[in-house]
């Protein structure tokens, strides 16, 4: 499979706008693995949770296909980054004691991506495939964002989009899953905080060249409309993620 890279027409954007995960998804992660020596963190995109697993691990390798996402992210002493897919990243045997993949796995050709994993892992070690949905913030207001999606700029996902929609469930798994906890994305922002990170939806991006225009102009005065004159509001994304140990 060829690289697609949906994310580098504006990664300073991308980095700015995207919601950020806290320590707390780590400590679930990694709650059922002994070994704190070295996490991989595939399509890290501009190292958000790279940045959150080195506070747990010795040692962070952080990847992603798009070069220009790698250049925006921050320094880490214990953090080495890659220009590489999924497919193609070289890791030493069984050295790996967690390999995460977030909001990512639907873009990986996930046969290949699975041998590179497997054979990377620790016996012991865990392969995290995490992804996380719409945003919910109040009926009005998702009900206004789920049309945007749907209607709006429906068209213009790529067809891997449809995997997130469904959780991941039409994935195959190459260990016995378990579930090491539960964990949902929340955050305080503003209208404008939302506003940008509905911006960095690749669809809308995909739209944009086609139509000539942003179709989230027009939307954006609509969503207004229904988020009233709050100044922040919590918004929150379901987590889901497909988990196990290798034998």
């Amino acid at each position: 499979m060829t690289f697609q890279d949906h994310f580098s027409r504006d990664s300073a954007a991308y980095r700015a706008n995207r919601p950020r995960y806290d320590i707390d998804l780590v400590d679930i992660l990694a709650g059922p693995i002994k070994g704190r020596d070295l996490a991989v963190d595939i399509g890290c995109g501009n190292g958000q949770f790279s940045r959150l697993l080195a506070e747990r691990f010795a040692k962070v390798i952080a990847a992603d296909g798009s070069a220009s996402q790698i250049a925006q992210a921050e320094e880490n002493a214990n953090i080495d980054y890659r220009v590489a897919t999924a497919e193609t990243l070289e890791l030493a045997d069984a050295s790996a004691d967690l390999i995460t993949v977030v909001q990512a796995a639907h873009w990986f050709d996930r046969d290949v991506f699975y041998k590179v994993a497997d054979k990377a892992l620790k016996p012991g070690g865990a392969l995290a495939l995490v992804g996380y949905g719409l945003t919910r913030i109040s009926p009005g207001i998702d009900a206004a964002i789920d049309d945007f999606y749907d209607r709006g700029i429906g068209e213009y996902w790529p067809p891997e989009r449809k995997h997130m929609d469904n959780a991941y469930a039409d994935f195959d798994f190459p260990y016995k899953e378990i579930t090491p906890g539960q964990y949902t994305m929340t955050l305080e922002w503003s209208f404008e905080q939302l506003r940008g990170y509905l911006g960095t939806w690749s669809a809308v991006g995909r739209a944009q060249k086609v139509l000539g225009f942003n179709p989230l102009d027009a939307f954006a005065a609509k969503l207004q409309e229904v988020w009233g004159d709050a100044p922040t509001r919590t918004v929150r994304w379901p987590i889901f993620m497909r988990y196990g140990l290798k034998p």
